[in-house]
């Protein structure tokens, strides 16, 4: 049997490969993403007062500290029994906002926009940020970086930092918010809006005119049938911060919605002896296997995820923009409902929806009127009142849970983080496997435009391996080794 090996993978967070094997005749007999580091931060935070555990966890990444910090920041809440007044509230969606934005962003220009905004032929080492500014020309590639500089900027005046804010506190805000600060996070939210309508009009100019990336997105190669997961309000709208979550089958019907502090009826977590990273699962419908399909329990979250799950979003631009996607690559049911969209490479679609809908809402958020309440401290009890809790945010690669218990001094006993990567370990296996099955057989040559394409299956994900590991690790190449049935390397590619 021949074996083929991507690693790393490249224009994602944290290290990981992609194991291919071939059967005599060169068919795709198996295919798994391997995530090769140990997973232990969790065993990190015991011992530790459960009130360092928002600055602790925020740690675990540099790209999305604010997820982590606001999990475990509601947390918190529950844990001392405080509930952050409004003021509280309006801050840490604000800044939540802000960080969804820039992050939407970065993924769609940095890490998945080489792959469809940059042309099929394009050399490799053109095939990063500075190839994709290069084509976008110096006006918009100034306003990519701007949008970053901007939002950040806002996320350190209200949280402290730029990156790893420090104003959370247990049902309240260390950093009151000025006037002058409002005008400033006005101008930055205004800006957010008209940069996200242009990014949905570029993608529409860029992808879904180019006849290429147009088959991509109805092919099947990058689609796999699986439950969504995400968090929706009363109204079944789309939200990043509070509600419910919400699980639809491959088909768009709902099966059930739950608070997150009952996550451990409805989800398992499973182990298995070639990733370090768990296979969480519905268990309701079970494990059997990395197979799609109304039968597995493999769930996906994340922007598309979430798209599946909510029937509206609620700011007018990100509304329209939603209705497109769904118009556009969609399907209806008898009864009139829609079917969820199953193609992975739509998420980055589905990720620009989002972003406009952060920019709306943050817009809407300064100009509030509580936000300037400098009464928003709140001074806690010495030790938790509860010694169970759980805080979920929507991360901008999906559904973040964080789950401590603590002892009668306050301090952590165990923790449990289920990030969205881990919940999407499953569905990425099977986007790998599909794509690898899909372009390799007897004969195929093996090259860089073929690796590019089943990294492609796992970029669509945005997955973070830093969040799913808790560690660092990885090299800097890539490499192809094709062997025989003694070992003897056949072919290397190299780059």
């Amino acid at each position: 049997m021949k074996r083929i090996s991507i690693d790393p993978i490249t224009r994602i967070e944290g290290p990981g490969r992609v194991e291919i094997f071939l059967d005599d005749s060169g068919e795709v007999a198996e295919a798994y993403f391997i995530v090769p580091e140990l997973r232990a931060f969790e065993q990190l935070c015991i011992g530790r007062p459960v009130e360092e555990m928002p600055g602790l966890t925020s740690r675990i990444c540099g790209l999305c500290p604010e997820a982590h910090q606001m999990a475990a920041a509601k947390a918190l809440d529950q844990l001392f029994d405080v509930q952050p007044p409004p003021a509280v509230r309006t801050i840490r969606e604000l800044l939540y906002c802000a960080f969804v934005a820039s992050n939407h962003a970065t993924h769609f220009f940095a890490l998945a926009g080489p792959d469809f905004l940059l042309d099929e032929d394009v050399a490799a080492s053109e095939r990063t940020l500075f190839g994709v500014l290069r084509r976008l020309g110096p006006e918009m590639a100034q306003r990519v970086l701007d949008h970053r500089v901007h939002n950040h900027r806002v996320i350190e005046m209200l949280g402290g930092r730029r990156i790893h804010p420090v104003a959370v506190l247990p049902g309240g805000w260390s950093r009151p918010v000025t006037e002058k600060m409002r005008e400033e996070i006005r101008v930055v939210a205004r800006e957010n809006v008209l940069f996200a309508a242009d990014c949905l009009c570029l993608y529409e100019k860029m992808v879904l005119e180019n006849p290429v990336h147009r088959q991509l997105l109805a092919d099947e190669t990058f689609s796999q049938r699986t439950y969504s997961m995400g968090t929706v309000d009363e109204q079944e709208r789309l939200q990043l911060m509070d509600g419910l979550l919400c699980v639809v089958d491959p088909e768009g019907s709902e099966i059930t919605k739950f608070p997150a502090s009952d996550y451990a009826a409805h989800i398992s977590e499973r182990v298995e002896p070639w990733t370090f990273v768990k296979l969480p699962h519905l268990k309701s419908v079970g494990w059997v296997g990395l197979r799609d399909g109304a039968s597995s329990g493999v769930y996906t979250v994340g922007p598309l995820a979430r798209l599946n799950v909510a029937k509206s979003i609620a700011t007018p631009r990100a509304q329209a923009a939603y209705e497109r996607l769904h118009d556009k690559l969609g399907e209806w049911t008898e009864d009139g409902c829609r079917r969820p969209i199953h193609n992975r490479l739509a998420s980055h679609w589905a990720r620009l929806v989002e972003q406009q809908y952060a920019a709306e809402r943050m817009e809407e958020l300064a100009s509030t009127p509580e936000l300037t309440d400098t009464m928003i401290t709140v001074r806690v009890p010495p030790v938790p009142v509860v010694e169970e809790a759980v805080g979920c945010v929507e991360a901008p690669r999906g559904t973040l849970i964080h789950h401590y218990r603590t002892d009668s001094r306050g301090m952590v006993t165990s923790g449990n983080l289920i990030v969205a990567t881990t919940s999407n370990h499953a569905a990425i296996a099977l986007s790998v496997t599909a794509a690898a099955r899909d372009l390799i057989s007897g004969g195929t040559v093996i090259d860089d435009g073929l690796m590019n394409r089943i990294e492609m299956a796992v970029r669509a994900h945005d997955p973070c391996l830093s969040c799913a590991t808790h560690t660092q690790g990885g090299g800097t190449s890539l490499e192809i080794v094709v062997r025989g049935r003694g070992g003897t390397p056949l072919t290397v590619v190299r780059r």
